[in-house]
Formats: structure tokens, C-alpha cells, sequence
């Protein structure tokens, strides 16, 4: 059995249509793909169906909301059995965007945006590190964001 949905050009047309514009009128995309805006509607459904989209969302830029600082935090935990419990503490701090379980040298890695050096000093002491399950952290400042983009149909 396939575990994936399988789409055809004009679904990764309309994918990248989206991707870039997800407000974009299905009329519009119907007219520059040359079908009906019938067609649109129903292949976006499907693939709303099949979970290949998930939603539609704003993105804003966080440095006109004043948060300048962006972080990785590497987590180490004092028992793996923690990891339940650490990420539901995590989950409470908005300052923590998101967080991976992985192999290799930590146990759960973050991604952390703040105010300013300040206010991450205090995320890490009074939140982070404040949780009794962690035993040892490390910080990256991130300097760039050279590039970000998803996965592409």
C-alpha cells in the first residue's frame, strides 16, 4: 500500500502557486494553469484530504516585533524517560519556537528567539535551566538566516 499521495504537475503548479501566495485565488491559479476554478477547488482538496496541506498560516518577521536574538539550544537530559515531561515544560515558554528530539550529542535541540542577549540570559536561567530534568545545555547564536524555505513538491 502507498503511504503517499501521488500528485501530478498541476498539483505541484498549484503547490507552488500557494507556497508563494496562499491567499491567491483559485480563479487566478485556474486561468494561469489553463482549467476551471472547479478543477482548483477540488485538487486542493484532495490534497487537503491526503494531509499534503496542512493549513495556511501568516508569517510575520520577528525582528519588527522587537525579538533580535535567535538561538539553538542543545538539551541534554538527565534520564531519557524525561523527555515527556521536559517538552510539555518547553511547550510553556513562548520564547521556545521549536523542538526536536534527535540522536547525537543532545537529547532535545531548540530553537530560541528573544529580545535581546539580556532576555535570553534570563530565558536560560529562570526557564530553560530551571527545569529539573535538564542536566546541561548549550547555546548557538544564530548570526544569519541565510536560507529558509520548506520542502518543495
Amino acid at each position: 500500500m502507498q503511504d503517499f499521495y501521488q500528485i501530478d504537475n498541476l498539483d505541484k503548479d498549484i503547490l507552488h502557486a500557494l507556497m508563494r501566495n496562499a491567499r491567491t485565488p483559485y480563479a487566478e491559479l485556474a486561468k494561469r494553469f489553463d482549467v476551471s476554478a472547479g478543477t482548483i477547488h477540488v485538487r486542493v482538496e484532495k490534497m487537503k484530504a491526503a494531509g499534503i496541506i496542512t493549513g495556511t498560516k501568516v508569517e510575520i518577521d520577528p525582528k519588527k516585533l522587537g525579538y533580535d536574538v535567535c538561538c539553538f539550544i542543545g538539551v541534554n537530559l538527565k534520564h531519557a524517560r524525561d523527555y515527556p515531561a521536559t517538552i510539555a515544560q518547553l511547550t510553556q515558554f513562548e520564547e521556545v519556537l521549536e523542538a526536536y528530539y534527535t540522536t547525537g550529542n543532545y537529547s532535545i535541540f531548540i530553537k530560541v528567539m528573544t529580545r535581546s542577549i539580556e532576555h535570553l540570559q534570563d530565558v536560560l536561567i529562570n526557564k530553560i535551566q530551571a527545569i529539573e530534568a535538564i542536566q546541561s545545555t548549550e547555546t548557538l547564536i544564530s548570526l544569519q538566516a541565510p536560507i529558509q524555505r520548506t520542502v518543495m513538491p
